[in-house]
């Protein structure tokens, strides 16, 4: 899956994380340093699978905490529609 930013949300980095703004609505969110790692591994076109073994190499996480926090991370940037999936990322 390529991920990527809805139109109009921005992404800037943080003393504590990252934040992203909604241009649109006003509202903004703030992602702690794993959220943030998280989100940048999938917009740098790698899959969920990879930013598992990113929280695992840069945290001390199990791998099934790893991978919870991924799908719940993901599943909240897809509730908030701050993120458009665009398939399969070509050669991944």
């Amino acid at each position: 899956m390529a991920l990527t930013l809805r139109t109009g949300v921005l992404l800037t980095d943080t003393e504590y994380g990252s934040a992203l703004l909604d241009q649109r609505s006003g509202e903004y969110w703030t992602l702690n340093p794993t959220a943030a790692a998280v989100l940048r591994t999938l917009l740098d076109g790698r899959s969920a699978r990879q930013a598992v073994a990113a929280l695992t190499d840069q945290y001390d996480v199990r791998p099934e905490e790893a991978e919870q926090d991924v799908a719940r991370i993901l599943g909240e940037l897809r509730e908030a529609r701050l993120v458009a999936d665009h398939g399969p990322a070509p050669g991944r």
